[in-house]
């Protein structure tokens, strides 16, 4: 285990004389959030938090860390489920909420420049009073775009229109020593060597620090549908996932959902569901430019839904109708969290072909060991969301199903050609089944990439990869 120094006084005197002492906080300053991630499964606290608003401040941060082998953990909103925000190593985290500014919106080049502290709720919502579109739409719509960058975030429209990593053009980042680096550019094709920039995206803070990015838009689209299709059986459901890929119809999302976890929304929210008598659901969004087109691609599908034993085919095409639907999918993380007394989760991804065999190997897993798992996705992607539930389990227990719960899915996932992790990414609590889904020969890959760009492992260390 590699030893680290630790914040002293002095060392916070230091950093004050770069960065206002309001904006530093240190031992019992910190508030218990800073512990912890949205799961809060893992708990430790970092012994300062630098709220900075700047990358000149992130550079001599990063450079003093370095020098006096400190520990940094960046961290944004703190909505992730893996534990790569939190600071094993107690040391500096930085915080970059309040670099939160939209620098630029490029009409010429379709390109939208951010500080990494940017809601994703606030970014759609700036492009789109302005007439642009930002794909990538993850269930959190409070993570920061940092966070979306780090992890390479995908949410529901991933099947149409691809994940984060298909929407950054360039990013300025921070190295472990402190140098500011430029990667990418507005170019929309680039073939100049290595792509430093993608390797950053998705490393989860292991590698460099993000203080901006350049983001690739899109013209948003004029409307959109949401169909809503129950279904008598969740196998019947998600069985008619392939023959909707199949058809070409491209809808922007194909998500799939059970009733029971319908019914922890209601309960959640305060308010009804569309529709909460079937079994299970598909639900569909397309979206386009004119109606009539949308029309052209939502009528085929919802012929395959009624030929493969759909009840029926429930259609929102105003906002109106289909806000309500969307906000309860959104909900049913926190829906399923509130009503258990602590939750682990898996977002395994398998060939979109395989969801239904996997859907249906959790199903009958949950009454063989005894536990309550649920389960909603992104099954037009196949990256499915599982959630293992300890209920009034004792600690021992817990952890003992759990544990088998876990090596029985990853297992699954790894038969099915899958992999650990569709969006959520690795952190620190599925590091193991990582190392164990891998080749070495990836693993000792990762693990050298890692020590070129940060020598000393000051940068989020035991996270993804590293030990």
């Amino acid at each position: 285990m590699m030893e680290y120094n630790q914040i002293t006084e002095k060392d916070l005197a230091e950093i004050a004389t770069f960065m206002d002492r309001e904006r530093l906080l240190f031992g019992k300053e910190i508030n218990e959030e800073y512990s912890h991630d949205e799961l809060a499964s893992v708990r430790t606290y970092p012994t300062l938090v630098a709220r900075v608003t700047s990358t000149e401040e992130v550079s001599k941060l990063m450079a003093y860390a370095n020098k006096h082998h400190i520990a940094v953990t960046p961290r944004g909103a703190g909505t992730g489920l893996v534990g790569a925000s939190v600071a094993v190593e107690q040391g500096i985290m930085i915080d970059t909420t309040l670099m939160n500014h939209i620098l630029e919106l490029d009409e010429k080049n379709l390109t939208l420049t951010v500080e990494p502290g940017v809601l994703l709720m606030e970014l759609k919502s700036y492009v789109e009073e302005q007439g642009f579109y930002y794909p990538p739409d993850p269930g959190e719509k409070s993570a920061t775009i940092g966070g979306n960058i780090s992890t390479n975030a995908g949410g529901m429209t991933a099947v149409k229109y691809g994940v984060t990593r298909d929407y950054v053009r360039a990013l300025e980042v921070v190295l472990a020593d402190g140098t500011v680096m430029q990667l990418g550019g507005k170019v929309v094709k680039n073939s100049s060597g290595y792509d430093l920039k993608d390797m950053i995206i998705g490393s989860e803070g292991t590698l460099a620090f993000v203080t901006k990015a350049v983001l690739k838009l899109l013209p948003l689209p004029k409307k959109n549908v949401t169909l809503l299709v129950p279904f008598p059986s969740l196998e019947q459901a998600i069985g008619t996932v392939p023959l909707i890929i199949q058809a070409k119809s491209v809808p922007t999302a194909i998500e799939f959902m059970e009733r029971e976890v319908i019914l922890d929304a209601e309960e959640y929210l305060g308010r009804k569901f569309p529709d909460n008598q079937a079994d299970a659901y598909l639900l569909l969004k397309f979206d386009g430019n004119t109606m009539e087109e949308i029309a052209s691609y939502y009528d085929e599908t919802a012929q395959i839904c009624l030929d493969q034993g759909a009840i029926d085919i429930l259609i929102a095409d105003t906002e109106e109708r289909s806000l309500p639907v969307w906000k309860t999918r959104g909900a049913f993380l926190e829906a399923i969290k509130s009503s258990t007394s602590m939750m682990d989760e898996v977002d395994v991804v398998v060939p979109r072909s395989q969801v239904n065999e996997f859907v249906e190997f959790v199903h009958e897993l949950r009454g063989e060991i005894g536990i309550r798992i649920k389960s909603f996705g992104h099954a037009g992607d196949g990256n499915l969301h599982v959630y293992i539930l300890k209920d009034d389990l004792s600690d021992k227990e817990w952890e003992r199903l759990l544990s088998i719960a876990m090596q029985r899915m990853y297992a699954k996932a790894h038969e099915l050609r899958g992999q650990v992790s569709g969006e959520h990414g690795i952190g620190l609590v599925k590091r193991p089944y990582l190392q164990e889904s891998l080749p070495e020969t990836s693993l000792v890959l990762m693990r050298g990439i890692k020590k070129v760009f940060d020598p000393n492992n000051i940068l989020n260390p035991h996270k993804v990869c590293q030990a």
